[in-house]
């Protein structure tokens, strides 16, 4: 398979202006899991396409992502990203607002050299998994201020936030490589399911990791208010006020709502969630070719489970 770190490497970032590119450089070295081109990647492969053809879009795909969460970070005030000092820390607000925008572009760019007779669909494709993206972030934001978020309203919204974006990574590679419809929709709910799942490890990260493997500061969540699975389970068993801002530093917030998490249980109620998703994102994978390209998807399914745990 084709090595996605090479291939983000050689992307240069050494135009001018360099205050718009660097950023740019800056986020892309800081590394990752490159979870969604290996996905685009491996989904062409598993039905037998060319990984060349699909390439654009897969480093089309991570740029995006970044360009999405160096936006989260100014939003979330966030410090930390992959253990180094987020985009707005280190230069400013501005320049993570106008880099972010300039990586969007980029993606467009490099989204444009798929092949002519595979790219109107891959970019609606694209275009729906965008849009989608940003009316999740859009809840996200709402929830911070409502107390009655149901737990069926978050699934949806970090299906959107989070899951679309494996989810249309592997759709795209599986059109690409000349899946049929509904083999492209079983590789797209493998992503979904497989994305709810990861979203709700990072909810339980955030508040039981370990911040030198998270990659970023834990109890991020907490100080923000943020409706996190772990919150909506507390809140489903009467805890919601108690759950509610006080006048306090985030160090004590972070300590009280913990022993309330600890005290209803609410590890383990997102542990079980989280078994449930992985286990659906397994089933999709039944009615696919079984070659070692699906185990390769189930392998990942399971090893991002073991994350959390």
């Amino acid at each position: 398979m084709i090595d996605v770190n090479a291939e983000i490497g050689k992307l240069d970032w050494s135009r001018e202006p360099q205050g718009l590119y660097e950023p740019i450089g800056y986020t892309l070295a800081a590394g990752g899991k490159r979870v969604r081109p290996q996905l685009a990647l491996l989904a062409t492969k598993l039905f037998g396409g060319n990984e060349e053809d699909v390439l654009p879009a897969a480093l089309a795909l991570e740029v995006f992502h970044n360009f999405t969460l160096l936006h989260d970070d100014v939003m979330d005030k966030a410090q930390v990203r992959r253990g180094r000092p987020t985009v707005h820390v280190k230069w400013n607000e501005n320049t993570a607002i106008l880099s972010g925008d300039q990586m969007m572009i980029e993606a467009y760019k490099l989204l444009s050299r798929v092949p002519e007779k595979k790219l109107a669909k891959t970019l609606r494709l694209f275009n729906q998994m965008a849009t989608e993206i940003c009316e999740g972030q859009q809840y996200d934001v709402d929830f911070e201020s409502r107390e009655d978020v149901t737990i069926p309203e978050y699934m949806e919204m970090i299906r959107l936030k989070t899951s679309v974006l494996l989810a249309t990574a592997l759709q795209i590679g599986a059109y690409i490589a000349g899946a049929t419809k509904e083999q492209q929709e079983a590789v797209y709910g493998y992503g979904i399911h497989v994305g709810l799942a990861f979203q709700i490890q990072d909810d339980l990260l955030d508040c039981y990791g370990d911040e030198a493997t998270f990659g970023k500061a834990i109890g991020g969540d907490i100080a923000e208010n943020k409706k996190t699975y772990l919150w909506l389970v507390a809140a489903q068993q009467g805890a919601a006020a108690e759950l509610a801002m006080r006048n306090e530093t985030k160090a004590q917030r972070f300590e009280r709502v913990m022993a309330i998490y600890n005290r209803l249980g609410v590890k383990n109620a997102a542990l079980e969630e989280i078994k449930s998703q992985t286990a659906q994102a397994l089933d999709c994978l039944t009615s696919l070719p079984q070659n070692e390209y699906t185990d390769q998807l189930r392998a990942l399914a399971r090893k991002l489970e073991e994350r959390s745990k």
